[in-house]
């Protein structure tokens, strides 16, 4: 699981710890693309949500940046109004979170830059039994108030709610009802229903007060939170506003682009009632007589209708005006037009209708007309005089063409609905199968309500619509095409863009919604995916007004995760109905339920990343926000809109389903009648019978769903929010953990689909007790199925609940245990197991502390073996081994412990179980033995050397022993928490080896920059600083240039210590490599390969001043020229002679006066050829390469010197290819005087000339000449001169 709906479960469990979102930002201040919308869950405290700026980023380095965000910071909320946060010089802005909603934010900074918009919503509190529930353990009931009779005999109902176990209750709409008697067609919104009170004359007010009074009881005696819906999309056909305001909804004035949509309709309506006139079926028997119908509508309706000329030009019309301005003299607009000559006719049409063409101003027959005078321009343009009219013809009738086109798709796609509307109302046996057809039940629905003079688009949906789209707007044409499925009893409203375009509209629904918000502790909007974003945001704003921490629930189906994420940020939904009666077969249901289930077990995130801090001397959790959220599920395992498991699936599956879905990590749901197994979806616009008043709660599945709601709610609260789904045949198993304790609960079901999917072998368990809680099975009376009950109540069908007791356990010597399903399991039944994880209680505590005296022995040598060596350092050091490779993966970058955290964090970030590393270590313990063993053997190969690695083997032991004796399930967790506790103990040691300046530095990435010293400063026994022992060295690259003589360069050490070695403070080994290649100085330069002074290669003519200002930088870092009296033991002979090393450091001198040795070479000239120049030391270079040649050039004072064939600087790829002829040539030039060595020979003689007036340096000059620098600041005035 990968969202941070998962990441952060935990923190919605209500705690008295106080939370503290790390939300980072990207490089320009927008949030992650994968954060563009989270939400933060609210305790009894207050939380913060901390926004942070990259380090470096271009947000931070900005002038002035500033987070403005929504959230009311002072005042109350307004959605138009942003508060301007400011940065602290950390680049973090604190947000204080109290107040639940939606908001938004940006980061703004410089002049005028902003970064992308994000979304959070800060989650309302709800409460029960006197206790802060979490969203996830909400379970609600939908109930339909008109079946539930009079508020006075309600209790009954309620009391049946309350045992079974829900705590909340979601009533469909209760205002009063429209014709059709459905819940969702409200015929006042602001009155309720007649048939809640015994008294129907009660006025509005007094309906009011009763209503809230029976909610207050439900809420505060009977302890159950209510919801209700919310209808703003539209409105009961016979509403009264409708007379008084017609402009509610989307009439032929107000949306004129109906109108021929609605002749269509009108047509049909009366063709309805006409069928014997014209000799057609009123009933529909076969789809010949759909044809015979067709045939009518296609040919003679249409037809009739003439409905492309509310699309094409009127031809005669305009040739009528175009000749007469033609014969008044008119000659066109002094336009300068596309050049139209040698363009096709289509093409030409395209520019007229383009420049003269004008669009449908009101939508009526031959709107669209022509601009006279702009054609006459354009032909003329183009076109003889003589011939205008004719052309002006031949382009209007191809630009109408493309209209008619329209027109015969619109006709062909109407046609095509229309047919098979008719076979479904009428023929399908999953339809209505509607009879007779009459004007009172026309051969189609009508898509308009006819009101006075004013007809009023009725709502409905469509297949696949874009819900940001306006299927009754004027770019649509979803009514003419006949697409939109519609409720006939509804009319849809018409808000348009603001207030200020419907503004009775917009207050009347406010005033709806303000008083469901006043009654109701949460909403759910219905059919959200159709209500413009707009006009939701207002109205919920207005609500949460009214009740800040409401609840909101909603139907949203807009067929794309996106566009969901999308009205769940705007909105802030915090739960969206999914439904698991949709489903087809037990897989999809497990995918479903593990979708909704909570994180994997074992998952690591938590237990690594999430970490105490303190703020202002207050404590906190900080929990980094990895991953945007995703909506929050409200699943339920049926609604009021599905068809029953009797219908879709068997009626024995109705108590697996629910196992199921109460198993889930998520809000549940379900409607009343499914536990009591009412046969068949009940329609809520025909049904007029009631609930059964006394329903005991024996019936249906009352009892398990009971004891399913009790163990939902307990996991919720206890933060059970780990789970393992499997799926096998016909079998689903559910195992829900705790993170720390890792005890549980097991739901074993057996689905009851038609189709059945095989059998399941013995259920294992590693290392699990187990309790038996309870089973049970259903089984029903397939006879009963077809009845609904009585004329006056709605009845279950009768059934049996089998109790079963525990199945067979049986329990192997390897700490594994078998469940054995016996037959009594059949299709429809359910096992549910306490389970006890047979681990020590302290072990979390075993791999999270690890003592000082752990780490505090080790140096930065050990530090480097700990966390590091890549393959072949690791080869180099231990002889064998290497990194650790893993299977169906590959290869560690690094044998230490930052190869493992290299595999590892992705995994811990995106709880990613199923990583191949998981796998490995689940099924053995490789990885384990592997840190042990790869550390002992340093110790026992290089006792004096790594004698301080004892104490984190010992360490390592005491952890790895207990986890080998956990369930394999957990063994990827606690492995990776033991690794992370010593990485983060060794690399905090390693940090606390460097100067105070890095390991008091707040910046992480001062801190990641100084471990690279760790990183490329270490020992291998292959190569060293000097011949004579084994010396910490800098690698010059990491992995190709790791051991052997290709280790250590003298450019790349000298060009990176003053980061590596001398910032951190490691200044003991800058002076080793100072003073080690100090002493293989040959010919006044130092050699590119050191090779540990055996035989090193000097072909760098730049490495020696790298060299020299890395003295410099040592000098001024230890505020110390000490070093330049360090005696150095030479290499090579005082003639430079190449003698073998056993013969090498016979004499020695300073480091000043090696210096002077430097400075005089090169003044005199260096001139020498390599040793053993050939193949054997380099099989690229030609044999001219291998002279090294440098001058001084005293008209300037900069060196010069190497040849065509000499890289001689770090730019030193040579050509390899001899087919590309490039073999031995350099990649680049570099002979000359590369300006590099320029820059540091000036740097070097700067220093020098100080350190003399100083009387630091006795030297004055070389060979007699003095060295002096002129007045001013051109290169060219530094000389050597006489």
């Amino acid at each position: 699981m990968t969202d941070a709906a998962h990441l952060l479960s935990r923190a919605s469990q209500p705690s008295t710890s106080t939370s503290l979102y790390f939300l980072l930002l990207a490089e320009d201040g927008s949030p992650e693309v994968n954060k563009t919308y989270i939400r933060i869950p609210l305790g009894s405290q207050a939380c913060v949500l901390r926004f942070a700026l990259k380090r470096g980023s271009k947000a931070a380095t900005s002038k002035e940046p500033a987070l403005y965000t929504t959230y009311p910071t002072q005042g109350p909320f307004d959605r138009s109004t942003s508060h301007k946060l400011t940065f602290s010089k950390d680049g973090l802005c604190d947000v204080e979170l109290s107040t639940p909603g939606v908001y938004d934010y940006h980061v703004s900074y410089g002049s005028n830059t902003r970064g992308k918009t994000g979304h959070f919503v800060v989650e309302p509190r709800l409460y029960h039994n006197g206790s802060q529930l979490p969203l996830d353990a909400v379970m609600i009931e939908s109930l339909i108030p008109k079946w539930m009779g009079p508020l006075s005999n309600w209790q009954p109902h309620i009391d049946l709610v309350r045992k079974t176990g829900y705590n909340m209750i979601h009533f469909a709409p209760m205002q009063q009802r429209g014709g059709s008697d459905s819940p969702y067609a409200i015929h006042d919104q602001l009155l309720f229903a007649d048939g809640l009170f015994e008294d129907n004359q009660l006025p509005r007010e007094e309906r009011l007060k009763e209503v809230r009074q029976v909610l207050f009881k439900i809420q505060h005696e009977d302890d159950i939170i209510c919801l209700s819906d919310v209808v703003w999309n539209h409105t009961s056909y016979d509403s009264p506003f409708l007379k008084d305001h017609p402009e509610a909804g989307y009439n032929l004035d107000n949306s004129p682009h109906l109108r021929p949509a609605y002749e269509l309709d009108t047509a049909l309506w009366e063709l309805s009632n006409n069928l014997t006139t014209y000799g057609l079926p009123t009933v529909i028997q076969s789809e010949k007589d759909v044809d015979i119908v067709m045939a009518y509508i296609k040919d003679v309706i249409f037809p009739n209708l003439k409905l492309w000329e509310y699309k094409v030009v009127d031809v005669k019309s305009a040739l009528e005006k175009f000749t007469q301005a033609l014969q008044e003299g008119v000659r066109g607009d002094d336009c300068q037009w596309e050049r139209a000559v040698g363009l096709s006719i289509d093409e030409q049409a395209e520019l007229l209708k383009r420049y003269a063409i004008c669009g449908q101003t009101n939508f009526a027959r031959f709107s669209r007309s022509v601009n006279i005078p702009h054609a006459i321009s354009f032909i003329s343009s183009f076109t003889q005089a003589d011939n205008l009219t004719s052309v002006f013809r031949k382009l209007l009738d191809q630009v109408n063409l493309v209209y008619y086109q329209e027109y015969d798709d619109d006709v062909l796609i109407a046609l095509r609905n229309i047919r098979s509307r008719i076979i479904y109302s009428r023929l399908d046996p999953k339809g209505p199968k509607l009879v007779e057809i009459s004007r009172r039940c026309p051969i189609v629905e009508s898509y308009f309500t006819r009101i006075g003079e004013h007809a009023l688009a009725n709502n409905g949906w469509i297949w696949g619509a874009d819900p940001l789209e306006d299927f009754a707007g004027p770019d649509s044409s979803a009514y003419l095409r006949r697409q939109v499925i519609a409720w006939g009893d509804c009319v849809k409203l018409r808000y348009g863009k603001s207030v200020n375009d419907n503004p009775w509209l917009w207050n009347h629904m406010r005033e709806y919604t303000e008083q469901v918000a006043s009654l109701f502790n949460g909403v759910r909007i219905d059919n959200c995916h159709s209500t413009p974003l707009h006009v939701a945001e207002y109205l919920l704003d207005c609500a949460r007004r009214v009740r800040p921490d409401l609840y909101v629930v909603a139907e949203l189906f807009t067929g794309s995760e996106e566009k969901d994420l999308l009205f769940v940020s705007r909105l802030g939904i915090h739960a969206l109905i999914r439904e698991a009666m949709q489903v087809w077969d037990p897989h999809e249901l497990s995918r479903l339920i593990h979708r909704h289930g909570g994180k994997p077990v074992g998952s690591m995130d938590q237990s690594i990343q999430w970490k105490k801090t303190f703020k202002d001397g207050k404590a906190y959790t900080l929990i980094p926000v990895e991953h945007g959220s995703q909506p929050r599920a409200l699943f339920m395992d049926c609604t009021h809109d599905n068809e029953t498991p009797h219908q879709r699936r068997t009626a024995e599956d109705t108590l697996s389903n629910a196992a199921l879905v109460s198993f889930s990590n998520c809000a549940t749901g379900s409607v009343k009648g499914y536990d009591e197994l009412y046969p068949h979806l009940l329609d809520v616009v025909k049904e007029k019978r009631q609930y059964m008043p006394l329903a005991k709660e024996s019936v249906g599945i009352v009892n398990p769903k009971r004891k399913l709601q009790e163990l939902h709610t307990t996991m919720a609260l206890e933060g059970y929010d780990e789970v393992h789904v499997h799926h096998e045949g016909d079998y689903i198993l559910v195992h829900r953990q705790h993170p720390d304790t890792h005890d549980g609960y097991l739901l074993v079901a057996r689905t009851a689909f038609p189709e059945r999917q095989g059998s399941i072998a013995p259920i294992r368990l590693h290392r699990t007790k187990l309790r038996y809680l309870f089973g049970a099975s259903l089984q029903v009376d397939k006879s009963s199925c077809m009845k609904d009950g009585d004329d006056q109540y709605l009845m279950g069908v009768p059934s049996t609940l089998l109790e079963l007791g525990q199945p067979h356990i049986s329990e192997e010597s390897d700490s594994w245990k078998e469940i054995h399903l016996g037959s009594a399991f059949a299709p429809g039944s359910i096992y549910v197991f306490r389970t006890i994880a047979e681990i020590p209680k302290d072990v979390t505590k075993l791999v999270t502390d690890m003592p000082a005296s752990v780490t505090d022995p080790l140096d930065v040598i050990d530090c480097n073996i700990i966390l590091y060596r890549c393959e072949s350092e690791e080869r180099d050091a231990t002889g064998d081994g290497g990194v650790y490779d893993v299977p169906r993966w590959g290869k560690a970058v690094y044998a230490g412990l930052e190869g493992f955290m290299a595999l590892l964090r992705p995994i811990i970030r995106d709880n990613d179980l199923g990583h191949p590393f998981c796998d490995n270590l689940r099924a053995g313990f490789w990885a384990l033995d592997y840190v042990q063993n790869r550390l002992r053997r340093y110790s026992d190969e290089n006792h004096d050397d790594v004698r301080h690695l004892q104490p984190l083997i010992d360490w390592f032991q005491s952890c790895f022993a207990v986890i080998k004796t956990l369930p394999n399930f957990l063994v990827p967790k606690y492995f990776s928490m033991a690794i992370h506790t010593a990485y983060e103990h060794v690399r905090d040691r390693a940090l606390r080896c460097f100067s105070p300046f890095v390991y008091n530095n707040l910046d992480p990435f001062v801190h990641s920059l100084a471990l690279v010293s760790v990183q490329m400063l270490g020992r291998v026994p292959s190569t060293s600083l000097v011949p004579h022992k084994t010396t910490a060295s800098l690698a010059a690259g990491l992995p190709h240039f790791a051991h052997g003589y290709m280790r250590t360069w003298g450019r790349d050490v000298f060009i990176s210590l003053r980061g590596l070695l001398m910032v951190t403070g490691e200044l003991e080994a800058a002076k080793e490599h100072i003073l080690s290649f100090g002493a293989t100085c040959y010919h006044g330069l130092l050699p590119n390969l050191l090779d540990a002074g055996r035989n090193p290669r000097f072909n760098a003519r730049d490495a020696v001043w790298f060299f020299l200002q890395a003295v410099q930088d040592y000098c001024s870092i230890s505020k110390s020229t000490d070093i330049l009296q360090e005696s150095i033991k030479r290499r090579f002979t005082k003639d430079y002679e190449y003698v073998p090393v056993e013969q090498g450091y016979t004499w020695e001198c300073t480091l000043a006066e090696l210096i002077q040795e430097i400075m005089e070479q090169h003044a005199a000239g260096i001139h020498f050829r390599e040793h053993n120049a050939g193949t054997m030391i380099d099989s690229q270079m030609t044999s001219q390469g291998f002279n090294i040649d440098i001058d001084v050039d005293w008209s300037s004072g900069v060196l010069v010197g190497g040849n065509i064939w000499n890289c001689g600087t770090w730019m030193d790829k040579m050509g390899e290819s001899a087919k590309a002829g490039n073999k031995g040539h350099p990649g680049t030039s570099r002979d000359g005087a590369p300006i590099e060595i320029t820059g540091l020979l000036k740097s070097a003689l700067r220093w020098i000339l100080e350190l003399n007036q100083r009387g630091l340096y006795p030297w004055h000059g070389v060979q007699g000449k003095c060295i002096r620098l002129r007045r001013g600041v051109l290169l060219n005035e530094l000389i050597c001169c006489a």
